[in-house]
């Protein structure tokens, strides 16, 4: 950790841009599992939607899931952008919808991101 944050804090005094979190995709299944699997599964709803495939899918169409009406008339399609701006803070992202549950990192919702990306087959 110290070495990471040396390499940072020189990057920095020496202008240079900071490099960027590699996304995790294993870590990202296990913050998934211990964040998301109370309420999410990839392969059936539950309290939230099923998530394989949820790459390039359009927000409220995950088959026999009821979703609220803000989501399911938000237009939002799932990638990178739109997820890390839904997990950092769903009723920003579609105001009215009814998921209470941010993930305050953004090195976790790119692993969580990565996960989905690999479950999606993308």
């Amino acid at each position: 950790m110290k070495v990471l944050a040396s390499a940072v804090l020189a990057a920095l005094v020496l202008g240079r841009a900071v490099p960027a979190h590699a996304a995790d995709a294993a870590h990202g299944q296990e913050l998934y599992e211990s964040r998301c699997g109370g309420c999410h599964s990839l392969d059936a709803n539950r309290v939230g939607p099923a998530h394989r495939g949820v790459f390039g899918r359009k927000a409220g169409t995950a088959l026999g899931f009821s979703y609220s009406p803000a989501v399911k008339n938000s237009g939002v399609v799932w990638d990178e952008k739109t997820l890390d701006a839904w997990l950092t803070n769903p009723q920003a992202l579609i105001a009215g919808q009814r998921m209470n549950f941010r993930v305050a990192t953004a090195e976790d919702r790119a692993d969580i991101i990565a996960d989905l990306r690999q479950q999606s087959g993308r």
